[in-house]
């Protein structure tokens, strides 16, 4: 099983996001998008509502697992 990690604050997630994980999942069997905090940014939303929004964006999507 061939997995990619696809880190970033996703501060939100946004269309292209779920495009190139859409388009990586043509390539790997999973993707795991690691939704990650980053001290010296300030988000515009938490780390747990950045994880709820991308668990929603990509609830559809087979293959594609959320993680913080």
């Amino acid at each position: 099983m061939k997995t990619a990690v696809y880190p970033g604050s996703f501060d939100p997630i946004t269309n292209g996001h779920v495009d190139v994980i859409r388009r990586s999942l043509k390539i790997f069997d999973k993707v795991v998008v690691a939704v990650l905090e980053n001290d010296s940014k300030k988000p515009l939303f938490s780390a747990d509502e950045r994880v709820e929004m991308a668990k929603k964006a990509l609830s559809g999507i087979n293959g594609a697992q959320v993680e913080s």
